[in-house]
């Protein structure tokens, strides 16, 4: 856990930072849980607090607050459960990271 919104951002820029040159984004990692990164678009400013998670080939994104599934590309029934756990267990490091990056 970060103590300080600002300890979160100084974590987030030394977290792997993924950029997608089709999409023209940065993708700050918040966290990663067994084969699942769980991540912000640069781009999702204005947007209310979400996290986006990848894990080979599928992607999903959660809503944080509350924690509901927006959108599911590949994960099944089971995974998404597991995932949804994860979320719930991060729940607030999540909205710390969000508040701290997009500084809301």
């Amino acid at each position: 856990m970060f103590p300080s919104p600002s300890l979160m951002l100084c974590h987030l820029l030394a977290a792997p930072i993924v950029a997608d040159a089709k999409l023209g984004k940065i993708m700050p990692t918040v966290i990663r849980e067994g084969p699942y990164r769980f991540y912000f678009f640069s781009g999702d400013v204005g947007e209310p607090r979400h996290v986006h998670v990848d894990a080979g080939d599928a992607t999903a994104k959660f809503w944080l607050t509350p924690v509901s599934l927006h959108y599911n590309i590949g994960f099944s029934a089971r995974e998404l459960r597991a995932i949804e756990r994860v979320v719930l267990q991060h729940q607030k490091k999540f909205v710390e990271a969000w508040d701290a990056y997009f500084g809301t």
